[in-house]
């Protein structure tokens, strides 16, 4: 192991240097070194001395990068420079032959750090680093029902990836089914802690699987142990997921304090990621549990909301089983108006575990910049529009990326033939074997149409259902894969029969399928109702599909309405965005989609082009994540509480 040593030739230096870094601190080899500590102290004869030991104890000797002079041992000496003032402003390596210089310090005394990847090429810069815990009910792939899992297994990697501490935490389910296996991995970290909540000690466990630089901490409990999804199974959604939920919540509280992951735990200094009503409690908890004791006084907490529909509302009686201070209950209460009141006797009294994050978190954050205004109004605030609304200084929107590896047109193993932005020619071929697959007359120059998602009223499968009888007298294909309400699984079997010729409908979910249906069609159509962020557009883009949208959300935010006079007749944008939500404004953007796909072919080209040159990988949205660390950071807790 490497270790960094700081020798020093004045009190004053000696005093400025923080008791942490007084003997030996850890570090990795960058380009340059941050000391920003030590810009504002001035001193006459000031140098550091890097010196390698291999940390064998007080009786090593060997320093194998040194310079030895008698009996003396040097490290590799950083000159002091200063500006005209006499202040110190960086350090200058004072090479030996055939050392690389290192410049002033520079970026890196505002907590930036330059970075090189394996292939030599530079990366983006890394902001100060963070002791980050993600809680969340779902991480793929461990386990998955939606976008949630996708952001909570992509983004810490890409987190990770850039310099940061990652764990998540999220629950060990054990469903008896072949998904089990994604577990396999983790390790037993024989460590039994008890939390106090649902007026009682319970007891949970810890498993444990480091991949890809990210700590993959599982919270066991038997309550996690049945078959069905994380939140349900046939008969609907469990009786008892705020008992489960809680448990996550102080389990995920105490896993940076008692977990040494990597030989040492995270410690106090955290940034906690609640994901959804599911990790709502933890900010609550920062603040009516520890931080009364003087514990996590330097955590900060950020409520990631994906869905604001969902909120965790229960009975007000059952506040007793979160474990918190009588006191905190206002922080949860909630109360129905009178119309959605079961009866007249009915006083509506709850708590609701989401509005308890929204007033406690330090910063929240939306998956999309049109949804992180969108539930600030009535329509899509679901009760919750003035809080938020209150709160809108610290409130924003990060789109979703995607993960580049698995969705890549140019090496998909879903697809049989590849494409890429310099040669489409594979595209056309996706096309004819997806209708040879499906059974559909093979046509290339024919619009083929997709729709990839849930049967539910959410992502609009009642306006595709009216207006498929006026989309069959045109001359296109049209192809959907999904599952959900039965109903419309049962309308899907009947066109396919009606349209014989023209429809397609794969009931169920197929990952294979999904990709040859993204890189197949021509279109692919999305008119949800509401759409946090959205995925399938961001694929389709990058498979060189064309998004017709619901301006809604993160549709309305990522998909730009094609305008052929823009750039002295060039164009621009990635597709089309209809409102209001209607069938006849959906008809008129598909046709206008279809009558630009006939008869403009070169402006067809370009628009495809501009979807595939579009940045959405999680490398962009980890960078914006950062400046939103570093907000919280500076800013005081939200919830403060005098000792």
């Amino acid at each position: 192991m490497e270790s960094l040593r700081i020798t020093h030739r004045c009190p004053r230096f000696y005093r400025s240097v923080p008791k942490f870094l007084s003997t030996h601190q850890s570090f990795r080899h960058v380009t340059q070194l941050g000391f920003d500590y030590l810009l504002s102290e001035r001193c006459k004869n000031v140098c550091l001395t890097l010196v390698k030991s291999d940390n064998r104890g007080a009786g090593s000797s060997a320093v194998e990068d040194g310079v030895v002079e008698g009996n003396e041992k040097k490290g590799v000496l950083f000159g002091a420079e200063r500006d005209e003032s006499g202040s110190v402003v960086g350090f200058n390596l004072n090479t030996h032959s055939g050392e690389r210089k290192v410049e002033s310090i520079g970026d890196v005394a505002n907590g930036v750090e330059e970075s090189v990847d394996v292939n030599g090429k530079e990366k983006a810069k890394t902001r100060l680093r963070h002791n980050l815990i993600f809680v969340t009910a779902e991480a793929a792939p461990y386990s998955k029902t939606g976008g949630l899992g996708d952001v909570c297994g992509s983004l810490p990697i890409a987190l990770a990836a850039r310099g940061h501490r990652v764990m998540v935490v999220t629950p060990r389910y054990i469903h008896g089914s072949p998904q089990d296996k994604n577990f396999a991995n983790a390790v037993d970290l024989d460590c039994h802690i008890k939390v106090n909540c649902f007026e009682g000690a319970q007891e949970v466990s810890f498993f444990h699987e480091y991949r890809e630089g990210v700590d993959w901490v599982f919270v066991d409990h038997p309550s996690y142990h049945r078959p069905g999804n994380p939140y349900g199974d046939s008969h609907g959604a469990f009786g008892d997921n705020q008992f489960r939920f809680t448990l996550l919540c102080h389990a995920a509280c105490e896993a940076p304090l008692v977990l040494p992951l990597g030989g040492y735990t995270y410690g106090e200094k955290c940034l906690f990621l609640a994901n959804d009503w599911h990790a709502g409690l933890v900010p609550v908890l920062l603040a009516g549990k520890y931080h009364p004791y003087g514990v996590y006084k330097d955590a900060r907490s950020v409520l990631v909301i994906h869905n604001l529909a969902h909120q965790g509302v229960e009975p007000a009686v059952t506040f007793k089983n979160f474990g918190l201070p009588l006191e905190w209950y206002g922080a949860l209460e909630w109360v129905f108006p009178t119309w959605a009141r079961t009866h007249a006797l009915d006083t509506g009294e709850a708590v609701n575990v989401l509005k308890g994050a929204i007033v406690t978190a330090d910063r929240i954050l939306t998956v999309s910049k049109g949804y992180a205004w969108e539930i600030t109004t009535i329509e899509g605030g679901y009760g919750l529009q003035e809080l938020l609304s209150s709160r809108r200084s610290v409130l924003n929107g990060i789109t979703n990326g995607i993960d580049v590896s698995e969705w890549n047109p140019s090496t998909d193993k879903h697809i049989d033939f590849h494409y890429s932005i310099d040669d489409l020619s594979g595209k056309a071929q996706c096309k004819m074997a997806l209708q040879k697959e499906l059974g559909l007359p093979v046509r290339p120059d024919c619009p083929l149409i997709g729709f990839i998602g849930r049967l539910d009223y959410q992502k609009g499968i009642d306006l595709i259902r009216w207006a498929i009888p006026d989309l069959m007298e045109d001359d296109i294909q049209f192809v959907m894969l999904g599952s959900g309400d039965p109903l419309y699984e049962e309308w899907m079997r009947g066109a396919e029969s009606a349209y014989k010729d023209k429809f397609r409908g794969w009931v169920g979910f197929n990952v294979p399928i999904s990709h040859r249906i993204t890189a197949g069609c021509d279109i692919l159509l999305m008119p949800s109702r509401f759409e946090p962020c959205g995925l399938n557009q961001l694929y389709a883009m990058r498979y060189a599909s064309v998004p017709v949208v619901h301006a809604t959300g993160g549709l309305r935010d990522t998909v730009e309405t094609f305008n052929p006079y823009a750039k002295e007749g060039i164009g621009e944008g990635t597709g089309w965005t209809f409102s209001p939500l209607s069938k006849e404004s959906m008809l008129a953007a598909i046709r206008v989609a279809v009558m630009t796909y006939r008869d403009h072919r070169e402006s067809w080209k370009h628009i495809m082009r501009r979807c595939m040159e579009k940045d959405y990988t999680w490398e962009n949205a980890a960078i914006q994540y950062e400046q939103v660390f570093e907000w919280a950071s500076i800013d005081p807790p939200y919830v403060t509480f005098k000792m």
